[in-house]
C-alpha cells in the first residue's frame, strides 16, 4: 500500500451497494479517509458516516448528464502515483494530488439492461488503473470480498502483496466480462448485419465464471469443474438435486444430452443416454409407459444411464425405474411418493430443472483456440423432405420416419435409428462406417422393429445399408439424400417395396 500519505484513502463507487455502507465503516473506524461518488456517497453519509464527494475533492462537477464523474487527474493521478518513483512525486506535490490506497468499484450490470447508457468508463478506468498499480493500490470488486480485507486491514495495517494480486487478477476479470457482454451485444444487435451478411461473428469474447466444482473429470484422476458464461441464464443454476452423489463431469455432459433430446418430443417422453448416445428413447400415453418403453430399446447399455423424462415423473414411471441401476434421473418435476421412492436410493442422483436454453454456438477446443458452429437445431417434417420411392409412406409410417429421424440426429455418427410406434428398438452409433452401424441397430432391435422405419443422419454411400435395413424388415427409410449412387439406393429401395424419404439435410454428430 502507498506510503505517502499520513492517512490513508479508500475511494469507493459502486453499483451492487451490498455491504457498502458496513465496510466504509470499518475503513472509518481504522482510520481511513473516504472519497465517494453519487449514490455511493449518498448510501455512505445516511449511515452516518464521513465522506468526502468526489466532486468536492476534484472541484469539478459531474458533467455530461453523470458521463463524467471520476475521469480527472486527482482521481487517476492518486490511483496510478507509484510513491517510490521520484517524478511521481514531483508531480503529485505540483498538482495536489493524494494518494489513494483503495478503489471499492463495481460496474453497471450491462446485461440487465443492455444499452449505451449502461456501458460504464468511469468505473473500468478506475478499476483497471487500481488493478495495474497494485503493488501499491488494493482494488475490490466483489463485496464478498469486503470482510476478508477489513480483517487484513485490522490485523496487519494494510494489504499484503499476495492478497493485492488476487484481488487485481479479479478485477481485471471483472472489466474483461464487462467488455465481454458489450461486445456480445453489439453482436447480437447487428442491425443491418454486417456486410458479408456471416451468422458468425468475426470474434468471439467469452467470460466465464466457475459455477460448480464436480465429483472428477472423465475419469476419476481429471479434475473437473461446469462454468457458467457471466450473465448468461443456465437451467443448471437453477435446477434442484434432490438426492445422490455429486454430479461428475459425465454425469453433467450426458445429463445435457439426455435433456435436450427429450424436449424435442411433445407426447410424453422418456430418453435413456449412455456416453452422450440415446441407448433408450419411446413416447407414450403416460410417462409411466414412455419409460418402460425406453429402456426396452436396450436395457444392458440402460444399466448405469441417464433418463430423462418430459413430464412429472409419477409412481408408476418412478417403480420400474427405482430397480434399474441410473446415474441420473432428471423430470420438470416429480409426484411426493416417486420423489420419495427415487431418493431411497442413496447413489442416484434426482434432479428437476426447467427446459434448457438455445445454445449459441457449438463450440469444440482444438489447438491455439476453438472450433465454433451453428447449432444443429432440429426441427420436424419440412417442405423439403421428399418420397423419391414408388412406394408412398402410410401415416403411421410418417409419424414413425419422423420420430426415427428425431432420435438419429442426436445419435453420433455414423448414426442408424430403427423404430416403430413411438420406440427407439435400434441404435446404430459412432461406427467408421455406415453398414457397421446398420448391423448393430438390427441386432439390437432383433425383430422388433418389424414393419417400422430407419433414419440414417447422411446418405447411404451404397446400396448395403439400405439392404441391411430391408433384411430387418424394415418398411420405410429416412435419410438425406445427395450420394452420387442415390439412383441405386433408390432402386434398391423399390426392389424391396420399401418407401424412402429424403430430407435434403443431414445431422452428423462427432
Amino acid at each position: 500500500m502507498s506510503t505517502v500519505g499520513l492517512v490513508p484513502t479508500a475511494l469507493l463507487s459502486v453499483y451492487d451497494k451490498t455491504g457498502v455502507a458496513d465496510l466504509a465503516r470499518s475503513l472509518a473506524d481504522l482510520g481511513w479517509s473516504l472519497v465517494s461518488s453519487g449514490g455511493t456517497a449518498k448510501a455512505i453519509a445516511e449511515a452516518g458516516v464521513e465522506v468526502t464527494d468526489v466532486v468536492e475533492w476534484t472541484g469539478v462537477p459531474a458533467i455530461l448528464g453523470h458521463r463524467v464523474v471520476t475521469l480527472h487527474p486527482k482521481v487517476h493521478g492518486g490511483i496510478l502515483a507509484d510513491p517510490t518513483n521520484d517524478e511521481h512525486r514531483a508531480d503529485m506535490e505540483a498538482y495536489g494530488i493524494t494518494p489513494i490506497d483503495l478503489v471499492v468499484a463495481n460496474l453497471y450490470p450491462f446485461g440487465s439492461d443492455p444499452s449505451i447508457e449502461l456501458i460504464d468508463i468511469g468505473g473500468p478506468a478506475m478499476v483497471r488503473a487500481a488493478a495495474k498499480n497494485h503493488a501499491f493500490v488494493g482494488v475490490v470488486v466483489d463485496p464478498a470480498d469486503y470482510a476478508g480485507v477489513v480483517t487484513e486491514l485490522t490485523a496487519d495495517g494494510a494489504l499484503g502483496e499476495p492478497t493485492r494480486r488476487r484481488l487485481a487478477r479479479d478485477a481485471f476479470a471483472h472489466t474483461a466480462e464487462y467488455d465481454a457482454a458489450i461486445v456480445t451485444w453489439f453482436d447480437e444487435s447487428d442491425d443491418p448485419p454486417s456486410a458479408d451478411d456471416d451468422v458468425l461473428p468475426e470474434s468471439i469474447h467469452l467470460s466465464l465464471e466457475k459455477a460448480q466444482h464436480l465429483r472428477y473429470g472423465e475419469n476419476p484422476h481429471q479434475e473437473g469443474a461446469r462454468y457458467r458464461q457471466v450473465g448468461a441464464t443456465s437451467w443448471w443454476d437453477t435446477m434442484t438435486q434432490h438426492g445422490g452423489k455429486e454430479l461428475s463431469y459425465l454425469n453433467v455432459f450426458d445429463t445435457e444430452a439426455a435433456w435436450r433430446l427429450v424436449q424435442r418430443f411433445d407426447a410424453p417422453a422418456v430418453v435413456v443416454v449412455k456416453h452422450a448416445n440415446p441407448c433408450g428413447v419411446a413416447v407414450g400415453d403416460d410417462i409411466g409407459a414412455a419409460y418402460v418403453a425406453a429402456n426396452a430399446c436396450d436395457p444392458v447399455s440402460a444399466f448405469g444411464g441417464i433418463v430423462a423424462a418430459n413430464r412429472t415423473v409419477t409412481v408408476e414411471m418412478a417403480e420400474p425405474l427405482s430397480s434399474v441401476f441410473t446415474e441420473v434421473v432428471i423430470a420438470p418435476d416429480f409426484e411426493p411418493e416417486a420423489l420419495e421412492l427415487l431418493t431411497a436410493k442413496k447413489n442416484l442422483r434426482v434432479m428437476s430443472a426447467g427446459a434448457p436454453s438455445a445454445l449459441p454456438f457449438d463450440v469444440r477446443p482444438v489447438d491455439g483456440g476453438l472450433l465454433v458452429q451453428q447449432p444443429d437445431d432440429v426441427a420436424g417434417r419440412s417442405d423439403a423432405w421428399r418420397v423419391v420411392t414408388s412406394a408412398q409412406p402410410t401415416p403411421e409410417q410418417w409419424r414413425d420416419l419422423e420420430f426415427a429421424w428425431t432420435v438419429c440426429a442426436a445419435v453420433s455418427s455414423n448414426a442408424i435409428v430403427y423404430a416403430k410406434d413411438g420406440q427407439a428398438f435400434g441404435i446404430g452409433a459412432g461406427q467408421q462406417n455406415r453398414l457397421d452401424s446398420a448391423r448393430i441397430a438390427a441386432e439390437r432391435s432383433d425383430g422388433r422393429a418389424t414393419g417400422g422405419a430407419c433414419a440414417s443422419d447422411a446418405f447411404f454411400p451404397f446400396r448395403d445399408g439400405l439392404d441391411a435395413a430391408a433384411d430387418a424388415d424394415i418398411a420405410a427409410v429416412i435419410q438425406p439424400g445427395g450420394s452420387v449412387r442415390d439412383e441405386e439406393v433408390i432402386a434398391a429401395a423399390d426392389e424391396h417395396g420399401i418407401t424412402m424419404v429424403f430430407t435434403g439435410q443431414r445431422h452428423f454428430r462427432h
